[in-house]
Formats: C-alpha cells, sequence, structure tokens
C-alpha cells in the first residue's frame, strides 16, 4: 500500500499501545481504541495518567484520534493489538485479553487487512491461537484473505532515554511479502532500524526469551544476596568489586515485578511444558525471585527484634508499591509481598507512593496509600527508589534511634541505612 492509502487501528492503549499509536499518528490516520471509556475521554484531553507522554506529545500527533466503538474500527487496514498478557491466580497464561482483541478487530475484518500482533506471547500463539478466532469471526482465509505479522514490544515505562523509537523494533509476517510490508511500516517510525525475523514464531520466541534471560540473571544475582546475608557480606560491595571485570555483569539484587519479567517466564514455561519438556533453569529462577518478598520482610524483622522493637502492631513505612522506579505501573509488583508478610507478622503497615494511583491501588490490592508522610516508624523500607524519594532525610522518619532502615536496591549511602540487599 501507498502511505497515504494505510490506516492503522492500534488495540489497547496502555504502556505499549498508546507511544505506538502516537509515533504512527504523526504519518498515518491512526485510530487508538480502547474499551476503557474513561481511558479514550483522558486521551481525548491529552491527558495520560501513565504519566508517560505530554500534551506536546498528543499535539505532533495529528492524524491521531481515539475511540471505544468497535464500529469505527471498520474504516482501518492495519490493526496492531497490544493488550496485556497476564497469568492468572495458578501462573498459567491467561490469554482473554488477547483473544478478545482478537475478536474485536475479526468482526470488522476484510480482505486484504494486516493484523499485527505486539502483545507478549509463547512461540506458536498467533498462528495456533490467534489466526483461528479472525477467520472464525471474519469469514475470511488467514495468508489469502488477510495476513499477520508480530513485532514484539520493547517498551520500558519510566524511560525517557530509550523510547520506541530509538530501540531496534522486529518485524516479521505471515507470508514473506507481508514480512517485507510489516517491516517497512516499522521502519518509518523506528529510527533505530528494524530486524526482520524470518518467520512469526521465531519472533515471539526472541521476545520471550529477551525478558526470561534478565530473570534469570536477577534470580542469580537474588541467590547471591541470600547466600552473603548469611555471611555478613554486604552483597552491593561484593558486586562492585567483581564490576572491575571489563565482561562481569552488573545485575542487582532486588524484587522482580510488572507485566514482563516476572510473566514471561510462565508462557516459556507453560509452553515448554505443553511438549512433554519440562525446564529446570527457568523454574529454578522463578522460584528465587518469587521468595524475595518474604525474605525482605522476614530481614527488616529479625533486624527490628534484635534491636529491641516488639513486632505486633509496630509501624512500619513501605516506600513505594509500582513494580519499579519512576513509574506508575502497579502490576505483579513484588511490594506486594513483602506488605502481605509483614502484616502476617502482625505489623502495621503503611504505603506512600508519589508516582501510583491511590485509586487503582485500594481497588486491586485493598491498599490505602498514605497522602503525605506525617509520621515516624518503627522501620522504613525504601522498596521503589523513585528519583523524589532519593532527596528524602528518611532519618527524620525513625521512631527511635534504633529504628530500621531497609534500602532494598543499595541506592542510598550505606552509613544512611540500616540493611541493604
Amino acid at each position: 500500500m501507498e502511505s497515504n492509502e494505510i490506516k492503522i487501528a492500534v488495540i489497547g492503549l496502555g504502556y505499549v499501545g498508546l507511544p505506538l499509536a502516537i509515533e504512527f499518528g504523526k504519518k498515518y490516520t491512526t485510530i487508538g481504541f480502547d474499551n476503557n471509556t474513561q481511558r479514550i475521554k483522558e486521551l481525548t484531553t491529552h491527558f495520560d495518567h501513565n504519566r508517560e507522554h505530554e500534551t506536546a506529545a498528543f499535539e505532533a500527533a495529528r492524524y491521531l484520534t481515539f475511540s471505544y466503538q468497535q464500529e469505527l474500527l471498520a474504516g482501518y487496514n492495519v490493526y496492531i493489538i497490544t493488550v496485556p498478557t497476564p497469568v492468572d491466580n495458578f501462573k498459567k497464561p491467561n490469554l482473554k485479553p488477547l483473544l478478545k482483541a482478537t475478536q474485536t478487530v475479526a468482526e470488522v475484518l476484510k480482505k486484504g487487512d494486516t493484523v499485527i500482533y505486539e502483545s507478549t506471547v509463547y512461540p506458536g500463539c498467533t498462528e495456533e491461537d490467534c489466526v483461528p478466532v479472525l477467520e472464525q469471526y471474519s469469514g475470511l482465509v488467514f495468508n489469502k484473505d488477510f495476513v499477520c505479522g508480530y513485532s514484539p514490544e520493547r517498551i520500558n515505562p519510566g524511560d525517557k532515554t530509550r523510547t520506541l523509537t530509538s530501540i531496534q523494533k522486529i518485524t516479521s509476517g505471515s507470508t514473506p511479502e507481508a514480512a517485507k510490508q510489516i517491516d517497512a511500516l516499522y521502519q518509518s517510525i523506528v529510527m533505530a532500524g528494524t530486524y526482520l525475523a524470518p518467520s512469526i514464531k521465531v519472533a515471539e520466541a526472541a521476545k520471550v526469551i529477551e525478558n526470561t534471560q534478565r530473570d534469570l540473571n536477577i534470580s542469580f544475582v537474588n541467590e547471591l544476596a541470600l547466600i552473603f546475608d548469611k555471611m555478613g557480606i554486604d552483597t552491593t560491595e561484593v558486586l562492585q568489586a567483581a564490576a572491575t571485570k571489563w565482561n562481569f555483569m552488573p545485575f542487582k539484587p532486588g524484587l522482580v515485578g510488572g507485566n514482563c519479567i516476572s510473566v514471561d517466564p510462565h508462557y516459556l514455561l507453560h509452553k515448554s511444558q505443553s511438549l512433554g519438556y519440562h525446564p529446570q533453569v527457568i523454574l529454578s529462577g522463578r522460584s528465587v525471585n518469587e521468595k524475595m518478598g518474604v525474605f525482605v520482610a522476614s530481614k527488616l524483622v529479625k533486624t527490628m527484634l534484635q534491636r529491641g522493637i516488639t513486632i505486633k502492631n509496630s509501624d512500619v513505612l513501605v516506600m513505594g508499591i509500582t513494580f519499579k522506579e519512576n513509574c506508575s505501573d502497579i502490576r505483579n509488583t513484588g511490594v506486594l509481598d513483602v506488605i502481605r508478610e509483614l502484616n502476617e507478622y502482625g505489623v502495621k503497615t503503611y504505603v506512600y507512593d508519589t508516582w501510583a494511583d491511590a485509586t487503582e491501588v485500594q481497588r486491586e490490592y485493598g491498599i490505602n496509600l498514605l497522602q503525605e508522610i506525617n509520621n515516624q516508624y518503627d522501620g522504613i523500607i525504601l522498596a521503589v527508589p523513585h528519583q523524589d524519594f532519593l532527596t528524602l532525610d528518611l532519618q527524620v522518619l525513625k521512631k527511635e534511634k534504633h529504628s530500621v532502615i531497609f534500602d532494598i536496591k543499595a541506592v542510598l549511602n550505606k552509613k544512611d541505612t540500616d540493611i541493604r540487599l
């Protein structure tokens, strides 16, 4: 298609879909679609509650509109699906949002249209799970009437440097011609260039192992932190010493959450196990990372006990509940495990976060965020080092001189903290 014939519909306007819609909206007729009517109303007024995009970004996307009305999608010919792919309570892939979005597109799909997926899935999901839904609800035939592609997202929430256009993009298509067209489409907005994968399955696999690899690397340093804690060695000091070697990888211990690193390995595990292979390394890494919240809570409690602090009904301030710093995303946050474990000890926890949406936190986790810190505490956990937290004097928040400050990510000076990973 010529550029003036391309009309793009981005389905799902979260951390992945919105930047995509904005960039495409600078060059092509684009609609951002989401079934969250409140989200659409906010975006129409150029307000992004995720705090990722300012008014200027919306204004630059002069060909972009927003809607929650499915019938308006019928006028478009390229559909890009960017909805979340979470796991359920049993850590199994939950494809319901993906398949629902696929049905929404299928019901307006026409001959000659292209459907591209960016949601993280296991290898084979696009062609084995999504394409049948597209065919069922459209009455069209795959690779005859319509084509598909897969271009995995690489959005890093909260990162203002490595943005969509500055990160090389993997692309793929269900036919050689479709692959070329999809690759050219992304090349037109991604300054860092693209990498055309030989198949959709290869592109899917590349995405899922990116975050699985990171999960394993973090699990290694988390296990080191558990070992060195028993030895009385400061893990941060060990890592700083080891980092003087040119090929040492500088991963740091901490809580692993979010909708990528803590979720994507389960998609690969699911597919692998369905084929009769039970991965050992991936499972082991997940097991270590999922225990870190309990370790953090118990380490704080033990230190408080050693200092003569009564645990039951003690006051502990937890600073940060988002899954990472300078980001509003609370999905699968590892901080929740810390809070729940502290509550099991009878501790009274108070959560403060300048980035998280208080209404969303209450709805998702039943936690009421502090509007401001106006008390002193027996224990203070710097769980998420938002930039504005780093300028606070945590010493004045101590109830007593022997109250405990736990710096999970070791971002403060060692002399200003009592424990750090």
